[in-house]
C-alpha cells in the first residue's frame, strides 16, 4: 500500500501520538471503564483535561497574566461576529488579506463602521499590504495572519495603539510570538491543533465589558471565562485530542522547535517550486506562507495540471489540489506534517518534470 502524505488544508494532518491516544480514550478513558465520548464534562476526569489543555496553551505560547484561554464551538466563523459583539462600540479597523478576512469584515459591518485600512485584492490577495494607517479611535484592529487559500502569511507581531485581534486558525504554534501584543487571538483547532469541532480563543480580559449593548450569554466571552469553558457542554473529544497535540508539541521542544521545522519544510518546498521548470509560486516571495504553499503550472504547461494531480495522488499525495476558487495546487504543511512528506512531494515534482519538461 502506498504511504499517504496528508497535505489537506483542514481538517488536517495530526500527530500519530494524538491519533493513538484518542483511539485509546475512545475505548476506555484513563481506566474509568467509559469512553471519552461518554464521560461527563462536569466530571473530575474531564475537568482535569480542560485545565491541562488551558495550562499547556499558556505555557507553550508564553501567555502572560491577565489573559484567559477558552475552548468554544462554532468554528472561527462564529468569532467573526462574536468579536465585534464584544468589542465594537462604534468603529473597527480591518486588514483585508483574503477570503477569510473578507468574511470577517462582512460580519463586523452588522455592528458599526468598518474601516478597511488596506487590501491586497488588487493583486488577487497574493501579498500582505504594508504602509497603511490605523484609525486611533478604532475599537480594535483585526488581522488574519495566514491566508490559507492564496498562501500568504504575516510573520510580525504588530505594535499598534488599539487592541489587536488576530485570526490564527492556520498558523498558531507555527512560530514564536509575543502574545502581549494582542487583545484576542482565535482560530479553529482543525488545522494545527486537533480535529474539527473546537475553537480556541486567547483573550485579554481587560478589553472586555466596554460596550453598551447587552450581550447574549453564549456570545459573551466573560461567560465562558467565568465557567472555564463549561457554561454549556464543550466539544469534549476535540479538546481531549487538542491536549494530546499540545503534549506532543512540548515533547518536541515547544514552539521554537516547531518554528525551526516549519522553516525547513517551507524552504525545501519553495526551493523546488523556484527551481522546477513546470511550476511557479503564486504569492509574493517576501510574504510566502510557511503553512499553505500555493503554486500553479507555468503557462506553457497548463494543460498538464490534471495530469500532475493524478500523478501526485498515485504517489500518495493527498489534498494537493488548490482551493476550488483558485485552482492549481496547494500543499498545507502544518506543524504535524513531517519533513519526509514534503520531501516526497518534492521528489514527485522532480519525477514529473523529468517526464514532461
Amino acid at each position: 500500500m502506498t504511504k499517504k502524505h496528508n497535505f489537506n488544508p483542514g481538517p488536517a494532518v495530526l500527530p500519530p501520538f494524538t491519533v493513538d491516544k484518542t483511539i485509546e480514550a475512545l475505548k476506555d478513558y484513563d481506566g474509568t471503564g467509559l469512553s471519552i465520548m461518554e464521560i461527563s464534562h462536569r466530571s473530575k476526569e474531564f475537568q482535569a483535561v480542560m485545565a491541562e489543555a488551558q495550562a499547556l496553551m499558556k505555557e507553550l505560547l508564553e501567555i502572560p497574566m491577565g489573559y484567559s484561554v477558552v475552548f468554544l464551538g462554532g468554528g472561527a466563523s462564529t468569532q467573526f461576529f462574536m468579536i465585534p459583539y464584544n468589542l465594537m462600540k462604534n468603529k473597527a479597523a480591518y486588514l483585508n488579506t483574503g477570503s477569510w478576512a473578507t468574511k470577517a469584515i462582512k460580519e463586523a459591518k452588522f455592528f458599526g463602521e468598518v474601516v478597511e485600512v488596506a487590501s491586497s485584492a488588487d493583486k488577487d490577495f497574493s501579498y500582505i499590504p504594508k504602509d497603511y494607517d490605523i484609525p486611533v479611535d478604532a475599537d480594535y484592529f483585526h488581522i488574519t495572519t495566514n491566508n490559507t487559500i492564496k498562501g500568504t502569511e504575516i510573520f510580525e507581531d504588530y505594535d499598534v495603539a488599539v487592541p489587536l485581534v488576530a485570526d490564527m486558525s492556520s498558523d498558531i504554534f507555527s512560530r514564536q510570538m509575543d502574545v502581549s501584543k494582542y487583545g484576542i487571538i482565535y482560530g479553529g483547532n482543525q488545522k494545527n491543533i486537533g480535529p474539527a469541532g473546537a475553537t480556541f480563543v486567547i483573550v485579554k480580559e481587560d478589553i472586555l465589558g466596554k460596550v453598551d449593548r447587552e450581550i447574549p450569554s453564549m456570545i459573551d466571552y466573560r461567560t465562558h471565562i467565568s465557567k472555564d469553558s463549561m457554561f454549556n457542554t464543550p466539544p469534549v473529544i476535540n479538546i481531549f485530542s487538542a491536549l494530546q497535540t499540545l503534549k506532543w508539541f512540548k515533547s518536541l521542544g515547544g514552539v521554537p522547535e516547531l518554528e525551526k521545522r516549519n522553516i525547513e519544510k517551507a524552504e525545501l518546498l519553495y526551493n523546488e517550486i523556484d527551481r522546477n521548470t513546470l511550476f511557479v509560486g503564486t504569492a509574493a516571495k517576501e510574504d510566502r506562507s510557511r503553512m499553505n504553499v500555493c503554486f500553479i503550472m507555468e503557462d506553457e504547461y497548463k494543460q498538464l495540471e490534471s495530469d500532475f494531480l493524478e500523478f501526485a495522488v498515485g504517489r500518495g499525495m493527498i489534498g494537493v489540489k488548490g482551493h476550488r476558487s483558485v485552482g492549481g495546487f496547494r500543499a498545507s504543511i502544518y506543524n504535524a506534517l513531517p519533513i519526509e512528506s514534503v520531501q516526497a512531494l518534492v521528489d514527485c515534482m522532480q519525477d514529473f518534470e523529468a517526464q514532461h519538461a
